[in-house]
C-alpha cells in the first residue's frame, strides 16, 4: 500500500494521530482572578471532567459573618482531557492558559490528583498554605490521607500535614495525627 493510500484509509487524507495525543491526562488550567467556579461550571456544561477542591471560610463583613466556599488552589482548576481536545478547555471564558513549559501543557501525575480527590473528602478539613519545599517529609500510613506525602508541621499542640502540588507550586494544610505518619528517608 502506498503512503497516500494508507493516509486515505486512516480517514480523509489526515495523518494518523499519535496514541499519547488521544490519551486523557490531568492538567492544571490557570484561570482569571476569581473565576474558578465559573470555569468549573462551564467545563461541566461542556462535559469535561474537572476537579475544583473547595474549603469553607468564615468572612466577616460590616454587618454579618458569611460562610464562603473558596477554591483550595486559587487560580487553578484541574481538568482531565486528551491533548487533542484542549481547545474545548482553552476556549472556556475565564481560562487564561494550561500550565506548562515552552507553550506545551504539562500533565500532572494521575496518582497526585487521585490522592487529592480521595483524601479531600468531607472527613478532612483542609485550607490553603504557602508552598513549602524544605521540612520533614512524611508519608501518611492510616486514615483518609493514607499514601499521601507531605511536610509535617506542628501547630498549637497538634500536627498539620502540608501537601504540595509541585507543577503549580501550591500547597494545602490538613490536620494529621502523629501516630498516622512515618518519616520518609
Amino acid at each position: 500500500m502506498t503512503g497516500i493510500a494508507a493516509e486515505n484509509q486512516q480517514g480523509l487524507g489526515r495523518p494518523p494521530v499519535a496514541p499519547a495525543h488521544c490519551e486523557p491526562r490531568w492538567y492544571a488550567a490557570y484561570t482569571c482572578a476569581n473565576r474558578e467556579k465559573r470555569v468549573a461550571e462551564q467545563l461541566g456544561v461542556r462535559e469535561v471532567e474537572h476537579f475544583l477542591p473547595l474549603y469553607s471560610s468564615v468572612r466577616r463583613w460590616k454587618d454579618r459573618r458569611v460562610m464562603l466556599e473558596l477554591p483550595l488552589f486559587p487560580g487553578y482548576v484541574f481538568v482531565r482531557m486528551a491533548m487533542g481536545n484542549r481547545l474545548q478547555v482553552q476556549t472556556v471564558p475565564g481560562v487564561a492558559r494550561l500550565v506548562g513549559f515552552d507553550g506545551t501543557p504539562a500533565a500532572l501525575r494521575d496518582e497526585e490528583i487521585g490522592a487529592l480527590r480521595t483524601s479531600l473528602g468531607d472527613a478532612v478539613r483542609a485550607e490553603p498554605h504557602p508552598y513549602l519545599t524544605a521540612g520533614r517529609r512524611v508519608r501518611v500510613t492510616r486514615g483518609p490521607l493514607a499514601g499521601m506525602e507531605g511536610v509535617l508541621l506542628r501547630r498549637k499542640g497538634s500536627f498539620r500535614l502540608v501537601i504540595s502540588v509541585e507543577l503549580i507550586q501550591r500547597s494545602v494544610a490538613v490536620d494529621a495525627d502523629a501516630a498516622d505518619v512515618e518519616a520518609i528517608r
